[in-house]
C-alpha cells in the first residue's frame, strides 16, 4: 500500500495584512523583496515641530520642508533666537502624498500581466544637509548619528548656552585699553545674572563684524575653583584668577651658559659643516607688505620685526625662533603685578631643533635629548611709559636648555604662579610654571625663572641669555606609552592623552607643595587617580570644560574640580568623558585625524574638527548635549583651534597658510542684516619654484555661504540658470613651510590683552597681531552697553536692531 502524504493546507500571507497586491501574481505571493513601501507618522513628537497641514501646493510645500531642512525657516523664532539644526542629523525631506484609496474586499486579486511582474523602480529619498559653503559647492548627503543621544527633533534650534551660572557682578571695559597701559574697569552685571541679560549679550555679540573682540563687551567667563566665589569685590579680577604655587621656588643647579655653549639646545641647520659641528639655521626670506608693492626681508633666529614697518597701520608683530614650533602659550601674570612690569607679555615658544624635523608618534628618545623652549616679550618702546601709538618691541629675553627634548604641546599654569616683582628677598624670581609633553615620553612641569634676575650685568639686552635647566620639578612617564598631549584643569589638576588612546587624570595639589622649598627632589611613582582607555589609537587633542559640578540640589559646586573632558585622537573619534563615570561617550566619527581641540565658555562646549575641514562646535549642556552646528570651512586641513575666556571669536590655523578668525555667537537667522564674515588676519604663501615666502593680509572678510539644497540645485539646473554662490577655491595641496601650526589667545592678562593672538608657521615665523571687533554699522544695540547689560533702562525701540531687518 502506497503512503500517502496529507495535503498542504494555505498559510495566512503578511503581505495580505499590508494589501500589497502588486507583489501577488495568481493569488500566491511573489517570492523577494516587497516591493510596496510602508507609509509611517513622521511625527518628531517634539514641541517645537509645526502642527502639518495638507497642503495644496504640493511643489510649494516640497520648498518649505527642504527649506526646513536647511534650517531656514524663522517662524519657528520670531525673537531670533534660533540656531541652525545640526549638520550631522539627516533630515527626511518626503514628498505630500495622496489619501489611499480604501482596499476592496480580500480575495483573490486577478494578474495585471502575463509572465513574471516587473520589477518597479525604487525611487530612494535623498537626504540633504545644510552646510556653509566651501571650495566643493555640492550638497552633502549622510546618515551620519548622534552617538550620546537619540536623533533630535530637527526643528530644535539654539542659542549658546551657559553650562552654569555665577552669582556677582563682574569687570567691564569702560573705555578702549592700551596696549602697554592700566585698563579702566568697572563692575557691571555678568552673563548669566538674568535670562534677559543672557539673551541680550548673546545678540550683542552677534552684531560683531570686526576680526577681534568687542572691547565694550569683553568680560572673563573662566571658571577656577581658586577664585573667589562671592563676597566683597568678587569682580576684581585678582580675587577670580589668584597667584598660585606661593611656595615653590626655581631649582638650584641652573647654569648661565655663553651662545656657543649653548648651541646643541638651540635650533640648528639640517647640513652641518665640514668638520661636523653644528651650525644656526639660515635666516628666513619673506616678502611683507601690500600685495601690490611688497619687500623681501630676511628675519635671523632671534631677531623680530614691526609689521608697521611695511603696513604703517598695523600693530603686529613677526619673529623667528629658528624652527617650526607645536608649542607657543601667553603666561599668565597678576592684575597686581603688572604696573611694575610695565605691562609687558611673555609668550613661551618652544621650536623643534631643526626644520626638517618630524616627531615620530610613541617613540621615546633617550635623555639627553637638547631642545630649548624660548621665552619672548612685548614689552613697551619707552619702559615706564605708554600711548595709543605705541606698539611694542618684540624680543627673545630667555632660552631654557632641557635635556626633555622637543616639546609636542606647552602651557603655562592657567593661573598666575608667578613671585611678586616687589619682592626684594627671592632671588632669582619665578616667572611661572610651564608644562608639556616631550619627546623623551614624559610630562614636565618647568619652573621659570625671571629673566631680569638671570641676566648678567652688562649683557647685550638685545641678545637672550641662555639658561641651562638640570631637570623639571615633576616628571610624570608611563611604561607603556607615551604622553602626547595634556591640558590644565585648574593650578592643581591635570589630563594627559597618551599614545594609546588612554586618557590619565593627575591629581598634582600635594605633590607640588611637597616640592616646596630651596632644593626639592624630583618626585617618583606618581600615580594617576584616574586612567581611562577612550579612544584605538594615540589622542592628540584634549581640553577639559571648566565648568563646575554640581550639588545634589543641582546648585554648582564652585570650589569643586571639573570632571568632563573631550578628546580626539588618530581613530578619527571625538569623546566626552566623564572622570566619574569611567568611559568615553562617542561625540562624533569622521574619517580624519583630529589634530585640536578647544573648549569654549561662550559656545557651551567644545569645538573642535569634522569631516571636509568643517570647524564644528558641540553643545554639552544637559538640554542640547551632543548638538552641533558648523562655525567655518577654512580651505585646508585644520592644524590649531583656540577660544578665549573673554570673547566669543574663534582662532583658526590650517594648512592652506591662513590664520583666520570667526564670531562663535554670530547672529542666528540666515540672510538677515548681519553677515556670516569669517576674517583672514593673514595668509602665508610659498612658491615652490622660486623657493620664497610671502605674507599676504588685508584681506576682505568672507562670507560663510550656504550651500544649495539638492531641489533648489536641481530646480537651478533645470532653468539653466544657477545664481547660487561658491566661495573661490584653492589647491589641494599646499607646501608644507605655509602651515599655521598654532594659534593662541591671550587668556592670562586681563581684558586689556584679550586681543592678542599668536601664532606660529611651519616655516619658522611666527606673529603676534593686535585685533579688535567693530559693531554692525558702528550702532550698540539696545542703545547702550549699559542697557544690553540691563543696568540702566534702554531704548526698547532700538532693541531689536539686530533682527530688525530679518524680521521684515
Amino acid at each position: 500500500m502506497s503512503r500517502t502524504l496529507r495535503p498542504r493546507k494555505s498559510q495566512p500571507s503578511y503581505a495580505a495584512a499590508f494589501e500589497l497586491d502588486e507583489d501577488e501574481l495568481d493569488g500566491q505571493p511573489v517570492a523577494g523583496p516587497s516591493k510596496k513601501r510602508v507609509f509611517e507618522e513622521e511625527d518628531s513628537e517634539s514641541d517645537f515641530a509645526p502642527e502639518k497641514e495638507v497642503s495644496e501646493h504640493p511643489d510649494r510645500e516640497e520648498d518649505e520642508l527642504s527649506a526646513d531642512a536647511s534650517g531656514v525657516d524663522d517662524s519657528l523664532d520670531p525673537d531670533g533666537d534660533s540656531i541652525l539644526a545640526d549638520d550631522s542629523i539627516a533630515v527626511s525631506t518626503a514628498k505630500t502624498t495622496k489619501p489611499r484609496a480604501t482596499a476592496a474586499p480580500r480575495g483573490p486579486a486577478k494578474s495585471r500581466a502575463k509572465g513574471p511582474p516587473k520589477a518597479k523602480k525604487a525611487v530612494a529619498d535623498v537626504l540633504t544637509m545644510p552646510s556653509l559653503g566651501s571650495g566643493s559647492g555640492i550638497a552633502r548627503t549622510s546618515k551620519r548619528q548622534i552617538y550620546i543621544l537619540p536623533t533630535p527633533s530637527v526643528h530644535h534650534r539654539h542659542r549658546a548656552v551657559p553650562l552654569f551660572s555665577r552669582a556677582g557682578p563682574v569687570e567691564k571695559l569702560t573705555a578702549k585699553p592700551l596696549l602697554f597701559g592700566p585698563p579702566a574697569t568697572a563692575p557691571t552685571n555678568n552673563f548669566t545674572h538674568s535670562s534677559e541679560v543672557t539673551s541680550r549679550v548673546n545678540r550683542g555679540w552677534g552684531t560683531n563684524v570686526g576680526a577681534g573682540p568687542l572691547w565694550d563687551l569683553v568680560e572673563d567667563r573662566g571658571w577656577y575653583k581658586e577664585g573667589l566665589v562671592g563676597g566683597r569685590d568678587v569682580e576684581y579680577e585678582g580675587n577670580r584668577r589668584p597667584v598660585t604655587h606661593h611656595g615653590l621656588r626655581v631649582k638650584p643647579g641652573f647654569q648661565i651658559l655663553s651662545r656657543n655653549e649653548a648651541t646643541p639646545y638651540l635650533p640648528t641647520d639640517i647640513v652641518t659643516t665640514e668638520e661636523g659641528t653644528l651650525q644656526p639655521p639660515p635666516a628666513i626670506s619673506c616678502s611683507f607688505g601690500p600685495f601690490e608693492n611688497q619687500r623681501r626681508v630676511e628675519i635671523a633666529m632671534f631677531e623680530s620685526r614691526k609689521n608697521s614697518e611695511f603696513i604703517p597701520e598695523s600693530k603686529s608683530h613677526i619673529f623667528n625662533p629658528g624652527a617650526s614650533a607645536w608649542g607657543v602659550d601667553w603666561c599668565p601674570i597678576h592684575n597686581d603685578d603688572r604696573e611694575g612690569r610695565s605691562y609687558t607679555q611673555y609668550l613661551g615658544v618652544a621650536p623643534f631643533p631643526t626644520a626638517a624635523h618630524s616627531p615620530d608618534i610613541g617613540v621615546k628618545v633617550e635623555r639627553p635629548a637638547f631642545a630649548c623652549i624660548q621665552i619672548w616679550t612685548l614689552g613697551p618702546t619707552q619702559p615706564g611709559f605708554s600711548n595709543k601709538n605705541d606698539v611694542g618691541v618684540m624680543k627673545c629675553a630667555m632660552v631654557l636648555c632641557i635635556d626633555s627634548g622637543p616639546a609636542h604641546d606647552l602651557k603655562w599654569c592657567p593661573l598666575p604662579s608667578h613671585d611678586s616683582i616687589n619682592d626684594q628677598t627671592i632671588r632669582p624670581r619665578k616667572l611661572g610654571l610651564i608644562a608639556g609633553t616631550f619627546e623623551d615620553g614624559s610630562f614636565s612641569i618647568f619652573v621659570v625663572p625671571d629673566p631680569l634676575d638671570v641676566t648678567p650685568e652688562g649683557h647685550d639686552p638685545s641678545t637672550p641669555v641662555f639658561v641651562k635647566i638640570p631637570e623639571p620639578l615633576v616628571r610624570i612617564e608611563l611604561e607603556e606609552a607615551t604622553c602626547w598631549s595634556f591640558d590644565w584643569a585648574n593650578s592643581e589638576l591635570v589630563a594627559i592623552g597618551t599614545s594609546h588612546g588612554t586618557i590619565a587624570v593627575y591629581h598634582l595639589g600635594q605633590i607640588l607643595k611637597d616640592c616646596s622649598g630651596p632644593d626639592p627632589a624630583l618626585p617618583t611613582n606618581i600615580l594617576p587617580s584616574h586612567y581611562l582607555t577612550v579612544h584605538q589609537s594615540a589622542i592628540r587633542a584634549l581640553a577639559w570644560v571648566r565648568a563646575p559640578p554640581s550639588w545634589p540640589s543641582g546648585a554648582p559646586r564652585m570650589d569643586g574640580d571639573p570632571t568632563v573632558i573631550v578628546s580626539g585622537g588618530y581613530d578619527g573619534l571625538e569623546c566626552l568623558t566623564d572622570i566619574r563615570e569611567g568611559h568615553g561617550s562617542i561625540m562624533n566619527r569622521t574619517r580624519d585625524v583630529i589634530n585640536t581641540m578647544t573648549y569654549s565658555p561662550f559656545g557651551g562646549g567644545p569645538i573642535t574638527i569634522d569631516h571636509e575641514n568643517i570647524v564644528k562646535v558641540y553643545s554639552v549642556s544637559p538640554s542640547m548635549l551632543g548638538r552641533g552646528h558648523i562655525l567655518m570651512e577654512p580651505q585646508g586641513p585644520i592644524w590649531s583651534l583656540h577660544a578665549s575666556d573673554y570673547h566669543p571669536q574663534l582662532a583658526v590655523g590650517s594648512a592652506d597658510g591662513a590664520c583666520s578668525t570667526t564670531n562663535t555667537l554670530r547672529s542666528t537667522r540666515r540672510g538677515g542684516s548681519v553677515p556670516f564674515f569669517v576674517h583672514k588676519i593673514y595668509q602665508m604663501d610659498y612658491s615652490r619654484k622660486t623657493k620664497e615666502l610671502r605674507m599676504l593680509e588685508r584681506f576682505f572678510p568672507l562670507e560663510a555661504q550656504d550651500r544649495p539644497t539638492q531641489t533648489k540645485a536641481i530646480r537651478a539646473e533645470k532653468a539653466k540658470r544657477d545664481t547660487t554662490y561658491v566661495a573661490p577655491t584653492g589647491t589641494g595641496s599646499w607646501a608644507k613651510e605655509i602651515s599655521i601650526q598654532r594659534v593662541v589667545w591671550n587668556c592670562g592678562n586681563g581684558l586689556g590683552a584679550s586681543c592678542l593672538l599668536a601664532s606660529s608657521t611651519a616655516s619658522g615665523l611666527c606673529r603676534v597681531d593686535v585685533v579688535w571687533g567693530r559693531w554692525l554699522n558702528d550702532r550698540i544695540p539696545y542703545g547702550s552697553v549699559e542697557a544690553m547689560r540691563m543696568e540702566v533702562e534702554g531704548d526698547q525701540g532700538d532693541a531689536m536692531d539686530v533682527d530688525s531687518d530679518e524680521s521684515s
